[in-house]
């Protein structure tokens, strides 16, 4: 339970002493910034959804930080810092790989009515704190940590729905959605990573304006589709997805699916469970993570073409392409994406065979060969089937895996010696007097 206390008609304050937010918990380069911003008087505050993971006890993934410093300013202040954005410009603090995001406090822009429903007017103007968290989507990711005392502020009652697990929208839902149709998918993706509820106005605002879904770009649904892979909650996400039928509106075909295999307990859940619970989950490629989302519609739609066709052979990876064209039709995926998940279709008629003979070895030594293996251990794993079949093929890679391991040692040790003969000779080489050559006097 977080206790937290309200001072006349400030916001909510949870001081030091009341919540279990740590700076050891903080990435140091996100330190260095918030400390850096303070020194040279600026309000700066760690933002978002780091804030809310490291009050439900969870290591976030990315630390932002907001701030009442205007985006020039920031960028006088760090020398590795690059201004990104037209329309609201953000600063990228890098340190090698990383980037601290910093943005300057910005509020709700206007919202105009259109045909099309609700869009907002340029989002270009600065605010304050309190400003700057009313604008955002959901009360939990209204947070803020204030490096200087060390304290929760919070302007929109996200300690109170944090406590209860409920995710609820910041404003009207139904206003909320229509603005930005991706919010329904952000829902979706917080609610089932952290297990929390959508609180019944937000539900009730997802059903009646779910098609509104495809006024939003096909890039940006693309990503956050491949989101709802990530933290092992694929599962949950989908579930959640379909009976908000959302994707009836992305993936039609799919939806199609679901409804005749049984809705609830369609397949294609325990293939996404399987997926969940893979050690490498978080490795994966979106290939894999694509291939186990459609294997399910593809294995029914070729079991249909081996009933029709005479002999009772279809080629796999024509099947395989008409599956992954109705399901992503609407959808801008990468092709090495779809390749990927196109070849992993054939992967169980691939395990087949012999790892220690032709194809089978072959097959073993292809630069792929990881991605496939994962993907048939979800899919035995989905099925409730027997991975023994893996143990042979395991061992070998592995053993293949040393072997280049050891080649590649020695070639690294055997390198600078051949170095050094080459320049040795190169040396001797240019020691070599050379003949003058004759020169003719220019009278």
């Amino acid at each position: 339970m977080i206790p937290f206390f309200k001072r006349n008609d400030a916001p909510v304050i949870c001081e030091r002493a009341e919540h279990c937010i740590s700076r050891s918990n903080i990435d140091p380069d996100a330190l260095k910034v918030l400390y850096r911003l303070a020194k040279a008087g600026h309000v700066a505050y760690l933002v978002g959804g780091s804030v809310r993971d490291l009050l439900l006890g969870r290591q976030p993934k990315d630390f932002d930080v907001g701030t009442d410093a205007r985006p020039n300013e920031i960028r006088r202040l760090f020398r590795n810092c690059f201004l990104i954005g037209r329309r609201f410009r953000l600063a990228h603090i890098v340190f090698g790989r990383k980037v601290i995001e910093t943005s300057t406090f910005r509020r709700q822009p206007d919202t105009v009515e259109s045909e099309n429903g609700l869009y907002q007017t340029e989002d270009n103007t600065f605010g304050t704190p309190e400003e700057d968290a009313k604008r955002r989507d959901f009360t939990v990711n209204g947070l803020f940590y204030d490096i200087k005392t060390f304290s929760v502020i919070d302007y929109v009652g996200g300690l109170k729905d944090l406590e209860k697990r409920l995710l609820r929208c910041i404003g009207d839902p139904n206003i909320r959605f229509r603005e930005d149709p991706v919010r329904m998918m952000r829902a979706v993706k917080f609610a089932s990573r952290l297990g929390f509820t959508v609180d019944r106005a937000s539900s009730k605002a997802i059903l009646k304006h779910h098609a509104d879904i495809l006024n939003a770009s096909a890039p940006r649904l693309c990503e956050e589709i491949f989101r709802l892979f990530t933290f092992g909650s694929s599962r949950a996400a989908f579930m959640l997805l379909w009976e908000y039928e959302l994707l009836g509106d992305l993936l039609p075909e799919l939806d199609a699916y679901i409804k005749e295999s049984g809705g609830k307990k369609s397949p294609l859940w325990d293939y996404l469970g399987a997926l969940d619970a893979d050690a490498a989950n978080e490795e994966l490629s979106n290939g894999v993570r694509l291939a186990c989302l459609i294997y399910p519609f593809f294995f029914s739609l070729l079991r249909q073409e081996e009933r029709r066709s005479p002999n009772g052979r279809v080629n796999r990876q024509h099947v395989a392409r008409r599956a992954l064209h109705a399901v992503t039709q609407r959808l801008h995926i990468p092709k090495a994406t779809l390749y990927t998940a196109q070849a992993l279709m054939d992967v169980p008629r691939r395990f087949a065979d012999s790892p220690t003979k032709g194809r089978g070895r072959r097959f073993l030594s292809h630069p792929s060969f990881p991605e496939a293996l994962a993907f048939q251990r979800i899919l035995l794993t989905a099925e409730k089937a027997d991975h023994s079949c893996l143990d042979e093929w395991q061992a070998l890679y592995a053993q293949q895996a040393g072997q280049r391991a050891q080649r590649e040692t020695r070639d690294d040790t055997d390198a600078p010696h051949d170095a050094e003969k080459e320049n040795s000779g190169t040396r001797r080489r240019s020691r070599r007097r050379r003949p003058r050559r004759a020169t003719r006097e220019i009278s």
